[in-house]
């Protein structure tokens, strides 16, 4: 059993001052493989302090030196990738190949991509030649509370640590307790690389204790939050009463809009697409919605394509698909294919209950449901799972009428080898990101969503934007800067 019940604040390792016992589940085995603390408002208040004391001279040291640390760590992150890898796999199930590459690879090409972007990032420009004597500053916004998930760890607490460093801001990072072992490993690489006492700081705890004492913490200037739309609701209120700035990365319910004209692959990427670390993508393309005259070709395609995917253990070698993280997401996923089921979709692939020779874990198994309508449940929720829909349309306005009528506004897909409909499906799409053939956004691309998939961008200057506030300031003096 590993046991990490300290936090990270101040430079040190400290036991807690006001901490609970949690146990960490396996959910490949359904038992426990890590104890941690969750810690009280007394934790809360030392990681707040320190990072409070630290500001002023963590935002007035030189951009060069703080862009040197992070590349000092993602040194340390490079030597480190296997115990990362294993700790994710571990604790929030994603297969150790996928670990490797993907869910420890998010992490470094956010690193490396945050160290572009700063480099040709000018923190004090001139506001224009009209007005000479004018500088624009860009500062840190101050103390950011930075609350990741479970589903991507490495992914959400280098866009969001890493971001905050450069922008010379400070920092408490209160990771998932469904997985706080990368982060605590995180932490270990933050003091290695020398980052000042204060600057970064570590304290586990749950959404109802620390995550709700950050985001109401009158020293706190800034919540980053990646999680649910529901609780993301409940940071904003709960900032409210002192005005701070508050950066939210939510659900999604993915539209795949697929042409008769879209290539043969179309249909097998988007149900992968789905399925990739067990449908536990905010990203994810849930909504498969087929042009009427290729349709049920589309329907044999995914069903065959999910029929293909594999489920095991996620310290198997190999393509598979993991658990789910818990039991909670378990139940609640069940519900869901139950639901479809119930209000008459049409089942293809999968169905309730753990895959064929799994009777322990949380396992589901890749499910695609036909002839689903907007009205339904499953077309509306989103499940988090390996659960696809697939939905048809007549015309492009009525698939631009479908797509858009969801409370979400994160990622939308288009298939077509149309290049004007694509155009024009970009930018009628009520989304943060649109995603066309396959093709993944460059690096550096914002991440972030419209409508109850938040606000603000992350990944590249977007995200360093996200971090910083703009000063103006007349009477400046270059000749004496």
């Amino acid at each position: 059993m590993i046991e990490k019940r300290q936090f990270y604040i101040n430079g040190a390792w400290v036991d807690p001052i006001d901490g609970r016992d949690h146990q960490v589940i396996n959910p490949s085995t359904e038992e426990p493989c890590a104890v941690i603390s969750l810690g009280g408002q007394a934790d809360t208040d030392a990681a707040v302090a320190a990072a409070k004391a630290a500001f002023p001279a963590w935002m007035m040291t030189p951009v060069e030196e703080r862009i040197a640390l992070v590349e000092k760590l993602a040194a340390i992150y490079k030597t480190r990738a296997e115990e990362m890898a294993q700790a994710m796999s571990l604790e929030m199930g994603a297969p150790i190949d996928l670990s490797r590459s993907s869910q420890w690879g998010a992490g470094y090409y956010h690193i490396k991509n945050f160290l572009t972007a700063a480099k040709t990032f000018t923190f004090e420009r001139p506001l224009g030649d009209h007005a000479p004597n004018d500088l624009i500053r860009f500062e840190g916004v101050g103390v950011c509370a930075l609350i990741t998930p479970w589903n991507w760890p490495m992914n959400q607490v280098t866009l969001k640590v890493i971001a905050a460093a450069i922008a010379g801001c400070t920092m408490i990072l209160k990771p998932s307790e469904e997985s706080p072992l990368n982060a605590i490993l995180f932490a270990e690489m933050m003091d290695e690389a020398g980052f000042p006492k204060g600057v970064f700081n570590l304290v586990n705890g749950d959404g109802v204790g620390v995550g709700s004492q950050l985001s109401s913490h009158k020293d706190v200037d800034m919540v980053s939050f990646t999680g649910s739309t529901r609780a993301g609701k409940l940071i904003s209120k709960a900032a409210a009463d002192t005005l701070k700035k508050v950066h939210l990365e939510l659900g999604g319910k993915g539209a795949n809009l697929i042409f008769a004209d879209a290539d043969e692959k179309a249909v097998k990427r988007g149900v992968l697409h789905m399925m990739q670390n067990s449908g536990q993508s905010c990203n994810a393309p849930s909504r498969m919605m087929v042009e009427a005259s290729i349709y049920d070709q589309a329907v044999d395609a995914a069903a065959e394509a999910a029929a293909k995917v594999t489920v095991g253990p996620a310290s198997e070698e190999g393509r598979h698909i993991g658990p789910v993280v818990n039991e909670t997401q378990w139940n609640k996923i069940q519900d869901l294919i139950q639901k479809g089921i119930d209000e008459g979709a049409r089942l293809v692939a999968g169905g309730v209950g753990r895959p064929e020779g799994l009777n322990k874990g949380f396992y589901v198994r890749p499910t695609v449901f036909a002839d689903v309508t907007p009205d339904m449940t499953i077309a509306n929720e989103e499940i988090f799972g390996p659960v696809l829909s697939i939905m048809k349309f007549d015309t492009e306005e009525q698939a631009i009428a479908i797509a858009n009528d969801t409370p979400y506004g994160l990622t939308n897909y288009v298939q077509s080898a149309d290049g004007a409909r694509r155009n024009r499906l970009a930018r009628v799409l009520r989304s943060g990101m649109v995603e066309m053939n396959g093709v993944p956004r460059g690096a550096g691309s914002p991440f972030g969503g419209m409508k109850q998939s938040g606000n603000g961008r992350e990944g590249g200057v977007f995200g360093l934007e996200d971090f910083l506030e703009v000063k103006a300031i007349s009477a400046w003096s270059p000749e004496d800067a």
